[in-house]
C-alpha cells in the first residue's frame, strides 16, 4: 500500500488510510469536515452538500481544491442538482490550497502520536472533538476571541465542569 503524502489529510483507521475532507474559508475559519472511506466523486459531492447545506455557510464564488479528479465530477453533479450556482468556479491548484494545508497541520500534530484508530466511529468522534477545540482556539465561538485562553478555559469549564 502506498503511503499518502504528508500534506494530505489522511487518517489511519484499522490499519487503512481514510480521507479527511475539510472546508476552510478565506479567513481560516473551519466550515465543516467529513471522514470518508473513499476519495471519489460521490464522497466529494456528499461533503460539498453537507457544507453547502449548513446554516452558517453561503454559496461560494470560488472553491479552491487540489488536483484530485473527484472534484470536477462532484461540482458538475452539484451544479445540476442546484445546491451550487452555475457561476461558482472550481479552481484546482496545487499551491493555492495553502490555507487548508496549513490548517491540516494542527489535526496531524494531534492525530499522529495516536498511531491510528481502532474504529471508524472512534476516529470520527475524536476528530469532531479536535475540530471543535480548533474552532474554539480560532475564535469561532461567539463571545470568545482568538487567542484568549482565559475565556476559552472559562467556556470549557462552563460546558464540562473541567478546569484547565
Amino acid at each position: 500500500m502506498q503511503l499518502p503524502r504528508s500534506t494530505q489529510p489522511y487518517i489511519k483507521v484499522k490499519g487503512e488510510w481514510r480521507y479527511l475532507y475539510r472546508a476552510v474559508d478565506s479567513e481560516d475559519n473551519t466550515l465543516d469536515f467529513m471522514l470518508s472511506a473513499k476519495r471519489d466523486g460521490k464522497a466529494a459531492a456528499r461533503f460539498f452538500r453537507k457544507v453547502l447545506g449548513a446554516k452558517h455557510t453561503q454559496t461560494p464564488r470560488v472553491i479552491t481544491v487540489d488536483k484530485n479528479a473527484a472534484y470536477p465530477v462532484a461540482m458538475n453533479e452539484l451544479k445540476q442538482e442546484k445546491p451550487l450556482k452555475a457561476e461558482t468556479e472550481l479552481r484546482q491548484r496545487k499551491y493555492l490550497n495553502n490555507i487548508i494545508e496549513q490548517d491540516h497541520r494542527n489535526i496531524k500534530r494531534i492525530v499522529k502520536p495516536m498511531m491510528g484508530f481502532q474504529s471508524f466511529n472512534t476516529a470520527r468522534r475524536t476528530l469532531r472533538g479536535i475540530e471543535a477545540m480548533a474552532m474554539l482556539r480560532k475564535g469561532q465561538v461567539k463571545g470568545i476571541n482568538r487567542g484568549d485562553s482565559v475565556s476559552q478555559a472559562v467556556f470549557i469549564n462552563e460546558l464540562f465542569g473541567v478546569s484547565a
